[in-house]
């Protein structure tokens, strides 16, 4: 990365400023989250108070999908602790591999027969899964916390994702029609 590069502020991710410069980037340079934050802004339902137990959550995972999506290695994500890290999904450990194969295909990677698998994940790389949902989701996938259960160290909250499928996923169009 260039020296002296600076990033513009993220309110939501506050730890994008001050790891610029000494990250080594998937894609060259820091991520810039204008437009889903703007989407978040305009969608969510809950306003958090500032310092409150809720926006703490939201905003540190915000920021560790930030560096799970753009960093390489799970050593330099300071948003968790990469010795206790553990991400499960349906009873699958994926903390080693999310990095390397991306956190959709760890999270939509499931059992089911494969005529109902319309997203097959062992068939995609990180890029391709990627490129694919911000492709279908041009304006981002917004992510917000709507409860939060208990707090640190353990934490426990319902969240909501959400997106307008308004580009072409996998030859789709967004009306599911191959026009």
């Amino acid at each position: 990365m260039e020296e002296g590069i600076k990033v513009a502020g993220d309110k939501y991710r506050s730890i994008l400023q001050e790891e610029a410069e000494n990250n080594q980037w998937r894609h060259g340079s820091p991520p810039i989250f204008y437009k889903v934050n703007k989407l978040f802004e305009q969608g969510r339902t809950k306003e958090w108070p500032k310092g409150s137990l809720e926006e703490a959550v939201q905003n540190a995972v915000k920021s560790c999908k930030m560096q799970l999506s753009h960093k390489t290695h799970l050593q330099d994500l300071n948003s968790i602790n990469p010795e206790k890290f553990k991400l499960i999904v349906n009873e699958r450990d994926y903390e080693e591999k999310t990095l390397r194969i991306g956190s959709y295909n760890a999270l939509l990677k499931n059992s089911l027969p494969e005529e109902f698998q319309y997203y097959k994940s062992e068939m995609e790389t990180f890029e391709s899964s990627h490129n694919a949902f911000k492709s279908a989701f041009p304006r981002g996938f917004a992510w917000e916390v709507i409860s939060v259960y208990s707090g640190p160290p353990l934490g426990a909250y319902k969240f909501r994702h959400w997106g307008y499928f308004e580009g072409p996923f996998k030859g789709h169009a967004p009306n599911w029609r191959n026009d």
